[in-house]
């Protein structure tokens, strides 16, 4: 979910009721970034609060590390009862996955096949739940890189309406219990494959959407041309781009209404006052900004600025806006550190400002790519169909790993640079909030340029390992100190 997918973040047509009532309860970050616009790497560093280059989990084939002291693992030593519903797309290891005590993982096209639930059956039945995510297994494709649907699922078996009941139940078994708990309730979408129940495509009429601007400005690096051939939605008509808008967002309707459901269950178990809920997401969507859909390894802030609020009511400031540049890093350093546990000296993340006594921050970071060759026009037009989902398929592992591009955004402006790369950009996000106008090569951004770049250096040499190095035996410094006197 991108942030601006909601009226909270400057939408003007898809209203989010239930994450204006969590923010009216708590502090929203306006300006809250993922540390890379993918699934796993931004998940890993969720809940690790480390960056992708420390904890290795670049790709979505790189789940969670072995080892990693990560939120769960510590809640679970913390003495809490802990919980999944929902999407998974991070632990993998047996002894992550056995920490949790209710696990009900559902992914994009529904139940994953051979996990079972455990510690709470699935509260619809298994057949219905399939039927419901049927659509999303034959999607239509209305153009090249457009595909969407509405269907006449339940909208109780459908993705966040079975994942919100899932939640409203679990907490309602915990209402008569004071154990500690953390419920990672983690709603597949908005995401791939865009299908939607009619009654929240209803919602959203693509008459109502505003289509973003298409066509970028200025120069462009090979790795955005390559995902405009891709991902490009010119070729679609406009009847098919309003689709296409009207049914990503209805997705986020959907998902805004399981958040209210699961805001009632709080109050009315009594489990709000005693609990801290955070809203984010791992990355965002284009969503038709710069022409295209779905994701990919650029850093416009459609993809890498995420919703994120935090609520806790009588603890933390209510109805707070917070405009500091702050990431998913950040969040389970800070939950750690409201709770009275101590982070781990390994996490790079730190407490959030306004919720914590922590400063205003200046510029945060995200990176992508893992050092790999990049992805070039030419080897598209190799293709047997260069162009669309196909293509954008047959390239998507090499992509994810292509270069070790990095971002810098300030409240300001944002640069991104890859060492193996063709073009640097440079935006103002205060005069060009769609990212259309690369400034890089203007007169006059020297100054600035060579700012931008000694912060992203600061951040790469500070971050290259938190981990910390074990020291020699004790009796080593004295023994140095006294090779040094004599």
């Amino acid at each position: 979910m991108k942030a601006t997918a909601s009226h909270l973040y400057g939408s003007s047509f898809c209203h989010t009721p239930a994450l204006a009532r969590l923010a009216r309860s708590g502090t929203t970050f306006a300006q809250a970034y993922t540390p890379q616009p993918l699934c796993v790497p931004a998940r890993v560093s969720l809940w690790t609060g480390r960056w992708p280059h420390a904890h290795g989990a670049r790709l979505n084939e790189t789940p969670m590390p072995p080892g990693e002291r990560h939120a769960f693992r510590i809640w679970h030593e913390a003495g809490f009862d802990l919980a999944l519903i929902g999407k998974n797309h991070c632990f993998e290891q047996p002894e992550d996955q056995t920490l949790f005590d209710v696990w009900c993982e559902l992914g994009h096209e529904g139940l994953p096949t051979g996990a079972a639930p455990r510690g709470m059956d699935w509260l619809r039945p298994e057949a219905a739940i399939a039927a419901a995510h049927a659509k999303r297994r034959t999607m239509p494709r209305q153009a090249a890189a457009v595909s969407y649907a509405v269907s006449d699922a339940d909208p109780r078996d459908a993705s966040s309406g079975l994942v919100a009941a899932q939640a409203e139940a679990y907490l309602e078994e915990r209402a008569g219990t004071e154990r500690p708990f953390a419920l990672w309730v983690s709603f597949p979408d908005p995401h791939t494959p865009y299908e939607v129940p009619r009654r929240y495509a209803d919602l959203v009429p693509p008459s109502s959407v505003v289509l973003p601007p298409l066509e970028p400005r200025g120069d462009l690096p090979e790795r955005t041309q390559v995902l405009r051939q891709l991902l490009g939605i010119d070729d679609a008509s406009e009847h098919d781009r309003r689709g296409l808008v009207a049914t990503y967002h209805a997705m986020v309707r959907f998902v805004d209404d399981g958040v209210g459901r699961i805001l009632d269950a709080l109050s009315r178990t009594g489990l709000a006052k005693r609990t801290v809920v955070v809203f984010c997401s791992d990355h965002g969507d284009f969503a038709g900004e710069h022409g295209m859909t779905r994701k990919g390894g650029a850093f416009y802030d459609c993809l890498v600025r995420v919703p994120l609020i935090l609520s806790w009511p009588g603890r933390l400031p209510a109805g707070a806006v917070d405009d500091s540049p702050v990431n998913l890093v950040d969040v389970v350093p800070t939950l750690l550190t409201l709770q009275g546990l101590e982070p781990p000296a390994g996490m790079q993340g730190r407490p959030l400002p306004t919720v914590t006594e922590a400063p205003p921050r200046e510029a945060t970071f995200a990176e992508y790519g893992a050092g790999g060759p990049a992805c070039r026009l030419s080897h598209l037009d190799a293709l047997p169909e260069p162009r669309g989902l196909e293509a954008a398929k047959a390239t998507l592992r090499w992509r994810e790993a292509e270069g070790r591009r990095k971002m810098v955004r300030t409240r300001r402006h944002k640069l991104v640079t890859d060492p193996t790369g063709d073009c640097d950009e440079l935006y103002d996000l205060e005069t060009d909030p769609f990212e259309q106008r690369n400034l890089i090569g203007e007169p006059g951004r020297e100054a600035l340029l060579a700012e931008l770049r000694a912060q992203l250096l600061r951040w790469a040499v500070t971050t290259e390992d938190a981990r910390p190095v074990p020291l020699p035996a004790a009796g080593f410094e004295r023994q140095e100190r006294s090779r040094a006197t004599t």
